[in-house]
């Protein structure tokens, strides 16, 4: 707050800035033009400064971290995403997986006896993997373990699904959400403007469908995050063109969670020609985020994709959620060349992590239910290692 006043108060400033810090200070929206100027004309500091009162405002200094783990079914895919380090078309099925449901089920028992709280499920897309195969596959979890949240697919996903079902979006989201889906990940976004998003990822759902399935899904009661692939072929413009959709959405729905910026990263894809952005940029980017979505609730950043360090960072800069602990259970970042090339961390790393930067870590559900605050709990105890919190779990 003193940091804002000051800023406010000052003699020297452009005055189109400081009347932006007035509007963030006074709890205002700011518009599509001023969003494009604070990403044309604001430092790194000035953006640090509203994107962190408004998180404090929102937070304090909690940040919010899940135990989780992900399951890919296949990196085969019939869609050809110019920016896709992780997927292969069907043709080059010699360099990909296909897991069966029973192997699948297979990893989930693997963590009986962890305290996960979530699955994350998300991969490419095939014509295998249909209606009827997802509505099984997530019975199965829930009966196997009735407490583990299913968070799964992108609408990139349902889209075809529910196409090659011959069903609407609103019938299929309705048999999803049967079948014991509990909230859909933000994957597939990309860029919503036609103009960017016809270059890089032209074949899959459009930026309208994407954000029609997700209210879709809110009407039903239900929660989604949404997330923005930035740092390659697109412009401040169409930056905040996307945010500007999502917030739309929010206004209408209220069923967004997390808002999670995505870098672009330039390995082993067809644009890797295109030079990856600074951590400078990626750091503005998640302020200007912070300020624009006014009525999204959290900022993720996912570490595993950015770095440790620049999570770290990412903390004075609107963001407030890190994700979860992974136990190195996805190749998407890695096979983009991301600086955790095994992404696992330890609740005490992943809680240590935070604490080195003033910041109260808080394990979360996914939700945002909180499970434990670990602001007061200290490692070095070693019955405080154990898993002090378990799901139950019922064999079948």
């Amino acid at each position: 707050m003193q940091n804002l006043n000051i800023l406010i108060s000052s003699q020297t400033m452009d005055p189109e800035l400081l009347r932006i810090a007035s509007k963030v200070h006074l709890g205002e929206r700011i518009s599509e033009t001023e969003g494009v100027y604070l990403y044309e004309h604001a430092d790194l500091s000035y953006l640090g400064v509203l994107a962190n009162f408004i998180r404090e405002s929102k937070h304090g200094d909690n940040t919010y971290f899940n135990k989780n783990f992900h399951i890919e079914p296949t990196n085969l895919c019939v869609y050809d995403c110019k920016f896709c380090s992780y997927s292969r078309l069907i043709k080059q099925k010699d360099e990909g997986w296909a897991l069966t449901l029973d192997e699948m089920l297979d990893q989930i028992k693997k963590y009986d006896d962890q305290p996960v709280t979530e699955v994350h499920i998300v991969g490419g897309v095939l014509p295998q993997y249909d209606l009827k195969f997802y509505s099984e596959l997530f019975t199965a979890i829930k009966n196997h373990r009735p407490s583990l949240h299913v968070k799964a697919l992108t609408p990139v996903e349902y889209h075809y699904i529910f196409k090659k079902a011959k069903i609407d979006y609103e019938t299929g989201m309705k048999l999803m959400k049967e079948a014991g889906l509990e909230s859909i990940p933000g994957g597939g976004a990309e860029i919503f403007h036609p103009e960017i998003r016809n270059q890089i990822a032209k074949d899959k759902c459009t930026g309208e469908q994407w954000l029609e399935i997700h209210e879709i899904w809110h009407n039903l009661g239900m929660r989604s995050n949404a997330t923005m692939l930035y740092g390659h072929i697109e412009s401040y413009h169409h930056r905040i063109h996307h945010m500007e959709q999502l917030r739309q959405l929010q206004d209408r729905t209220g069923g967004f969670q997390t808002f999670i910026p995505l870098k672009f990263r330039n390995q082993h894809n067809q644009m890797e020609h295109i030079p990856e952005v600074s951590v400078v940029e990626d750091l503005r980017n998640y302020a200007i985020s912070r300020i624009y979505l006014d009525n999204f609730d959290h900022i993720k950043a996912y570490w595993a994709m950015i770095s440790r360090e620049t999570a770290q960072l990412a903390l004075n800069f609107g963001v407030d959620d890190i994700d979860g602990t992974l136990d190195d259970t996805t190749k998407i970042y890695s096979m983009a060349g991301a600086e955790e090339q095994n992404p696992a961390m330890t609740t005490s790393e992943l809680v240590n992590l935070i604490k080195q930067v003033g910041r109260r870590p808080i394990e979360r559900d996914t939700l945002y239910n909180v499970i434990q605050d670990y602001t007061d709990i200290k490692f070095e105890d070693e019955a405080l290692k154990v898993n002090y919190y378990k799901l139950p779990v019922i064999n079948n």
